[in-house]
């Protein structure tokens, strides 16, 4: 027994003695640590912001302002969020939340068919020009995508208004109500095209590393690519499916403000489709007489936390299908 305690002690001092290639780590790992401690872990000083009517000093930095200037509050800032009438309450977090969840669903399925299919082309130089088309909307700015979805769409001088006059039909008037009842499918359309070259990029990544020998062996046996998509590819990309699933459920509650504010210009015969919780946060700066700094950080810290209970639920209901499969 004291031999075996020698041996293991003496085991325990090599494991912690540090080595040059921990040093190589350390320093590799430095600049995501520190990104992380400064982009990350300070900004969440500020959710105290959250709970005082925070007013700037002039003349006076931050902290100052902060603990001599700005009363506490309490749950006064979040109340803001439920301040209007119950109906656009209701839209704002049905939006939100219903937006999210055709984004998730759409987001995992759309890339994954889409992976396979590249990885099933035979012209390798066909699969680099389709991949890199559909990766290139991902670096476009909201900005830009909102300047040609009005090219597209301007009453008077869009194009689809052309063809629609082109073959014999009356324009529409996209910025308008009438026009309402288009624009879920468009801005749908318009999230999945930018995002979806991004995810595909994933799950391509995944199929590349799945062994070739099983696909051989499925040939053998005389599986067609369908069989072997059902039986070897996509068991393969349950994990990493699943792994992408959770953490998208965990912004079920943020929406992208771009695609939401900048695509529709803001107009408020829209309202109603593309009210969110940041675009009304947003709004809420200009239709504020006093200061919303406590405001916005109120609905941040909302979004955060609800969104760490949401990763959390649908991590423990994976866990209790398929607890291999979870992401903790």
């Amino acid at each position: 027994m004291t031999v075996k305690k020698a041996e293991q002690k003496a085991g325990m001092k090599k494991k912690s003695r540090f080595t040059l290639d921990d040093l190589q780590l350390f320093f590799l790992s430095l600049p995501s640590v520190l990104w992380y401690v400064l982009f990350c872990y300070l900004p969440m000083f500020g959710l105290i912001i959250a709970f005082k009517k925070y007013k700037v000093a002039p003349g006076k930095g931050f902290l100052w302002s902060l603990f001599n200037n700005s009363a506490w509050c309490g749950l006064d800032n979040f109340r803001f969020l439920f301040a209007n009438n119950r109906a656009t309450t209701i839209n704002m977090f049905r939006n939100t939340i219903g937006y999210n969840i055709i984004f998730i669903v759409l987001g995992v399925a759309i890339p994954v068919a889409l992976a396979i299919m590249i990885n099933h082309l035979r012209s390798q130089k066909l699969a680099k020009v389709t991949q890199t088309a559909m990766f290139l909307p991902h670096f476009l700015s909201w900005v830009v995508v909102g300047y040609f979805v009005f090219a597209f769409l301007s009453t008077d001088n869009g194009l689809v208004n052309h063809l629609i006059l082109a073959f014999g039909g009356n324009p529409v008037k996209w910025y308008q109500g009438e026009a309402a009842e288009y624009w879920p499918w468009i801005l749908i359309f318009l999230h999945m095209w930018k995002t979806v070259g991004y995810s595909m990029v994933v799950y391509l990544a995944s199929i590349k590393g799945i062994d070739e020998s099983l696909y051989e062996a499925a040939m053998i046996d005389g599986a067609t690519k369908w069989q072997q998509t059902k039986y070897i590819t996509l068991p393969m990309l349950k994990t990493i499916m699943i792994i992408m699933f959770i953490m998208a459920v965990g912004k079920i509650f943020n929406s992208d403000f771009g695609l939401f504010y900048r695509t529709t210009r803001n107009s408020s015969s829209l309202t109603n489709v593309y009210l969110t919780l940041d675009v009304y946060v947003y709004n809420s700066m200009f239709n504020n007489p006093r200061p919303v700094y406590g405001y916005i950080s109120a609905a941040g810290f909302m979004q955060s936390v609800l969104g760490c209970l949401t990763m959390i639920a649908a991590n423990a209901i994976v866990r209790r299908v398929d607890n291999e499969s979870a992401l903790f």
